[in-house]
């Protein structure tokens, strides 16, 4: 009976032994990302990370989320990179504070969220007012944590018209009406952006469509109207000249939001960039054009 207990006991004490060490050796199920980062006292914005590998970071267009670039996601992860899309506050699921939402404000944010994970060498990209949020962050704090920069229909070097610059389609009475309208009928503002987002009635599908009406149903109307007056009243051709690092600009050919004329001007200002047209696509380039869109910024990110 002595031998039997000791037998028990000694059983007991190495599966105990066994199971410590495979706790301690065991890799989390998840590689202990936090889905949510401190930016100042008392906001959190959403971060996707996805996948190892070399970091590609994506900021998102108004009034939409880091939830539009979902395939983006799905390609670059399948590839070997790790992607980080950052939801700037007041839309998404970030926080939605009062208070300013400018180019500065939202380049602070970023280089927080870069600092905290520890990114080095990442290509940075953005999409519409994000082309223009990554421009400043690129210029103001000389490209710290990247490489290589990314526009996707960037609302760069100016959004509205003015004396010294005749370019897109914008004016600044036009979008003082944009923020009457959102201040009043959000949901027709959304409508009528819809309408003039692809490049045409059919090449972004009805679900497409609704996919994307609920990722700017999200957004803070406060923080709409506000980066609707930074977009307007803001003029980046100084910080272009100031990125020397690679950049790519892609951008649609048939593009309704941010002409393709702006894309002709960031390029003109930028010393080390690259112009890619994407023929067939409008404001949706990402997802109009999305084998294209995802493959040049693929080759883009191996030079």
């Amino acid at each position: 009976m002595k031998n039997l207990i000791l037998s028990v006991a000694l059983f007991t004490t190495l599966l105990f032994s066994i199971q410590s060490i495979a706790q301690t050796k065991r890799t989390p199920a998840s590689y202990g990302r936090e889905e949510y980062i401190e930016v100042e006292k008392n906001v959190k914005l959403h971060v996707t990370d996805l996948g190892e590998g070399q970091p590609i970071v994506l900021i998102h267009g108004w009034p939409l989320s880091d939830a539009m670039y979902e395939y983006q996601y799905a390609y670059f992860v399948e590839k070997g990179y790790r992607v980080i899309g950052i939801s700037l506050r007041g839309f998404g699921l970030s926080d939605k504070p009062g208070g300013k939402y400018d180019y500065d404000v939202f380049a602070d944010d970023i280089k927080v969220v870069l600092d905290k994970l520890k990114i080095e060498k990442a290509t940075l990209g953005g999409f519409s007012m994000g082309g223009a949020t990554v421009i400043h962050y690129a210029a103001k704090y000389n490209a710290a944590h990247i490489s290589k920069l990314a526009l996707f229909g960037a609302a760069a070097p100016i959004w509205s018209k003015r004396p010294d610059f005749n370019y897109g389609y914008w004016s600044k009475a036009d979008v003082d009406g944009l923020i009457k309208l959102n201040n009043t009928n959000r949901p027709q503002l959304l409508e009528n952006f819809g309408q003039i987002f692809p490049a045409n009635a059919t090449s972004v599908s009805p679900g497409y469509g609704a996919w994307l009406g609920t990722i700017q149903a999200q957004a803070s109307p406060y923080a709409m109207a506000e980066c609707l007056k930074t977009l307007r009243d803001t003029d980046l051709r100084d910080d272009l000249k100031k990125i020397k690092i690679p950049t790519l600009i892609l951008h649609g050919k048939l593009d309704k939001i941010c002409s393709y004329e702006l894309a002709e001007q960031m390029h003109k200002l930028l010393p080390n960039a690259t112009l890619v047209p994407l023929e067939k696509s409008g404001h949706a380039l990402f997802i109009e054009e999305l084998e294209k869109f995802n493959s040049e910024l693929l080759n883009f990110i191996k030079k």
